[in-house]
């Protein structure tokens, strides 16, 4: 059995569960961190007891032992420069979304990864679900018939929301809807998507800042089909990272309806009433398994490089997404549909 050398950088919230994985995969044989936070990579350090640690990414990539870097650091603006830098330094390349800030980055990124034959992914995780996976796998086999809607409703905390509007001016689409748009795009394939319309509208964060409270997007496919993506960080705070997602997929010969709200498990306290525990997008570990679909996805990444397999998420399907949600952006703030290259057979 091959096993290859791992690097993370950033090891914050989805960083530490890559290093995590990392760390338990039987793949990897030696695992890299780099962490500018000096808290947390001591607390990083006592989790995964990795071969290396440095505050600094670069000396990761000097390493010619280490085969593959998955880059989960922020602001979301450094991932463009690290997966460049990564690539040109042979390094097989896992990036969190998004995949850069611009499409001129994202193409650039991709072709370099081709021109030197290594693997790159980006990190769509709700892929890995099996609820979603499900929906994949019925549309494939068609036992719902040709589709005609799909919806996707995701909302999170505040609590996340003045995270993620902390660190980035990103809208709600290209940082939260975007899993779903990936989702659906992934589940509709070979359908392409040819126009946008989105709106945005803003309550609570619009008094301190320019994000909107939540986003909602229709996209019309080549095909007829049409998807609406609804985004929002603004639930009452709860339990910590708490998402909930609502799916409904109508066909002509059936339908689907996914309850993804993570309600099923009620943890009940004098101190802090009602929360749903394993609720958070990413999951979270219990004991010796790991509720959630980011483990299984940093697996999978370790699997396809060290026996030279495909990865799950296409660089080029990443950059299909972000074409959407950037005309997202266009159309909300026009007020106008947005078209995008059609399917045309060449």
């Amino acid at each position: 059995m091959k096993q290859i050398n791992v690097g993370v950088i950033g090891t914050g919230w989805c960083g530490g569960i890559r290093a995590n994985a990392c760390a338990e995969n039987p793949l990897v044989n030696e695992l890299h961190v780099a962490e500018t936070n000096p808290e947390r990579l001591e607390e990083i350090k006592k989790e995964t007891n990795p071969t290396t640690f440095t505050s600094d990414y670069e000396q990761l990539l000097k390493n010619d032992e280490i085969e593959a870097i998955f880059i989960s650091a922020t602001p979301e603006s450094t991932h463009y420069p690290m997966i460049k830098a990564s690539l040109e330094a042979g390094k097989h390349v896992f990036v969190e979304k998004p995949i850069s800030q611009t499409l001129a980055e994202a193409d650039e990124v991709i072709k370099l990864a081709a021109e030197k034959n290594l693997k790159f992914t980006v990190g769509y995780s709700q892929r890995f679900k099996s609820k979603h996976a499900f929906v994949q796998k019925t549309l494939k086999e068609g036992t719902i018939g040709e589709p005609v809607t799909c919806l996707v409703s995701r909302n999170v905390t505040r609590e996340l929301g003045n995270k993620i509007t902390g660190r980035t001016k990103l809208s709600p689409a290209s940082m939260e809807a975007t899993h779903d748009l990936d989702f659906l795009l992934w589940c509709l394939q070979p359908r392409k998507p040819i126009k946008v319309y989105s709106q945005t509208a803003g309550k609570l964060f619009a008094q301190k800042s320019d994000t909107p409270d939540h986003q909602w997007i229709i996209v019309t496919m080549d095909d007829g089909t049409t998807i609406t993506v609804g985004a929002g960080w603004i639930l009452p705070i709860g339990y910590p990272n708490y998402s909930q997602c609502w799916i409904e997929v109508v066909g002509t010969d059936g339908a689907l309806t996914i309850d993804d709200t993570h309600k099923e498990v009620q943890f009940n306290t004098t101190e802090h009433g009602i929360r749903y525990p394993m609720s958070s997008m990413p999951g979270e570990p219990v004991d010796h398994v790991f509720a959630g679909p980011m483990a299984s996805e940093t697996d999978h990444f370790v699997s396809a490089v060290a026996r030279n397999r495909p990865v799950m998420v296409k660089p080029e399907e990443a950059r299909l997404v972000m074409d959407v949600y950037v005309a997202a952006d266009l159309s909300a703030e026009t007020g106008e549909p947005v078209t995008i290259p059609r399917n045309d057979p060449n």
